[in-house]
C-alpha cells in the first residue's frame, strides 16, 4: 500500500466519510483500511488529521444485544456510585474529585 491520499479540509472528494460521519449514516467501517486522510491547518501547531473511509466499502451497524444493553447499563451505574459513600449520585462523578461532590467537599456542607 502506498501513501495515503491528503486532502484539504472541507475539499474531499465525495464517497470518503470519516468514522462519525459513517455513524451518522448507520454506518461503519466494517475492518477496510484508512482511504484518505484529511488535514485541517492550524497556526504554530501540526494539523489536524482525521481519517477517511470509503463509504460504499461501508458495513451497516450492528445491533444492540440484550446483553450490551445490560453491560451499558452496568458501566453507567458503576459511573455515578460514589466509591466513599455507595450512594448513587445521581450524575457520573468526575475523575478530578474521584468521589461525589458530598463527600469531596464535605467540611464546606458541615460548615454551612
Amino acid at each position: 500500500m502506498g501513501a495515503l491520499p491528503v486532502y484539504r479540509w472541507r475539499v474531499a472528494p465525495d464517497g470518503y466519510a470519516t468514522r462519525r460521519q459513517l455513524r451518522a449514516q448507520g454506518l461503519r467501517p466494517g475492518g477496510q483500511d484508512v482511504a484518505a486522510q484529511l488535514e485541517r491547518p492550524r497556526r504554530r501547531r501540526e494539523p489536524l488529521v482525521a481519517y477517511l473511509y470509503r463509504i460504499q466499502d461501508a458495513k451497516p451497524v450492528r445491533p444492540m444485544t440484550p446483553a450490551k444493553w445490560a453491560a451499558l447499563e452496568k458501566a453507567n451505574t458503576a459511573r455515578r456510585t460514589c466509591p466513599e459513600c455507595g450512594r448513587d449520585a445521581g450524575y457520573v462523578i468526575p475523575t478530578s474529585l474521584g468521589m461525589c461532590v458530598t463527600c469531596a467537599y464535605a467540611d464546606a456542607q458541615r460548615a454551612a
